[in-house]
C-alpha cells in the first residue's frame, strides 16, 4: 500500500511542474492587454503543382453548354460534399502541369496561383461561352498534425489563408507536454521535401515565410525534454512496483512453503 502512495505522490509532482514559460505561445514582455502590436505577415499565394486537384465550376446562361466543364456537380461543389468525391471528380494537373478541359484541351497552370489560374481559365472559357462566369477552387487543401496534439490526424482546410494557430487548433492545441519550441514542418515543393523547426513562443512567427499553411503540410509536435523524463519516469516506478509486488508475492509464497 505504501508503494502505491508513493507511486500516486511521484505521478502529481511529475504532472505538475510545467511553468507557464514552457506553455505560453508567442512569448513577449512587451505586449501589454491595453495596447496592440502589429506585425507584418509574410503571405505568398499558394502556386499550383503536378498532382494537385482543381474544382472548375461554370456558369452561364447557358447550362447546357457550360455544365460540360462542371464535373463535380454545382450543389455539392466546394465543401459540400465528401472530400473523396470531390477529389476523384476534380481536375488533376498532371506531371506537366497541365489540366485537360473540354473544348479549349490542356492549360497550362503549374506555377501559377488560383486567381491566375481562374483568370486564364476565364480567358479560354470565353472563347466558346458568352458571359460565363468561372470559379476554381483548390481540393485537394489538407494538412496533417501529429504528434503531442490532443487530436492528431489529417484535415482538409477551405481557407486559402489558414495559418499554423488554424491548423493545430483543427487537432485540438497542443498537449501540455508539448515542445512549443520544437515544431517541424515537412513541405512539399517542386524541388523536393523542405523540412524546417518553427518556436511557437517566439512573436515574430507571424511574419516567417511558414506561418500560412499549404496543402499537403505536414506538422509534427515534438515531446518536451521534462514530458520524456516524466514518462520515463512513470515507467521506471510502474516496473519498480511490479517488481516490487512479484519479490512480495515471491516471500509470501516461500513461508506458506
Amino acid at each position: 500500500m505504501r508503494r502505491v502512495v508513493y507511486f500516486l505522490l511521484l505521478l502529481i509532482s511529475a504532472s505538475s511542474c510545467l511553468s507557464k514559460k514552457e506553455l505560453v505561445y508567442m512569448q513577449n514582455e512587451n505586449l501589454k492587454e491595453t495596447a496592440a502590436t502589429s506585425m507584418q505577415t509574410s503571405y505568398k499565394p499558394y502556386q499550383l503543382q503536378p498532382a494537385d486537384v482543381l474544382s472548375i465550376k461554370v456558369q452561364s446562361l447557358e447550362p447546357e453548354i457550360s455544365n460540360i466543364y462542371n464535373i463535380v456537380p454545382p450543389s455539392s461543389a466546394f465543401g459540400f460534399a465528401d472530400p473523396g468525391t470531390m477529389f476523384l471528380s476534380g481536375y488533376s494537373v498532371d506531371d506537366e502541369g497541365n489540366v485537360n478541359l473540354p473544348n479549349v484541351g490542356k492549360v497550362k497552370v503549374s506555377g501559377l496561383t488560383l486567381q491566375q489560374t481562374q483568370e486564364l481559365i476565364q480567358r479560354n472559357v470565353d472563347r466558346y461561352i458568352t458571359n460565363a462566369t468561372v470559379v476554381v477552387k483548390l481540393i485537394n487543401f489538407r494538412v496533417s498534425v501529429l504528434g503531442e496534439v490532443n487530436r492528431p490526424g489529417q484535415y482538409f482546410v477551405y481557407n486559402e489563408r489558414a495559418t499554423l494557430f488554424d491548423a493545430l487548433g483543427m487537432a485540438g492545441d497542443l498537449t501540455r507536454g508539448a515542445a512549443r519550441e520544437n515544431v517541424k514542418l515537412v513541405r512539399q515543393t517542386p524541388g523536393g521535401s523542405e523540412v524546417v523547426l518553427l518556436d511557437l513562443k517566439d512573436p515574430n512567427i507571424v511574419q516567417s515565410r511558414y506561418y500560412f499553411m499549404q496543402p499537403n503540410d505536414v506538422l509534427y509536435v515534438e515531446p518536451s525534454v521534462a514530458q520524456v523524463k516524466r514518462d520515463n519516469l512513470v515507467s521506471l516506478n510502474v516496473v519498480t512496483i511490479a517488481l516490487g509486488v512479484i519479490s512480495t508475492a515471491a516471500v509470501i509464497l516461500n513461508y506458506f512453503k
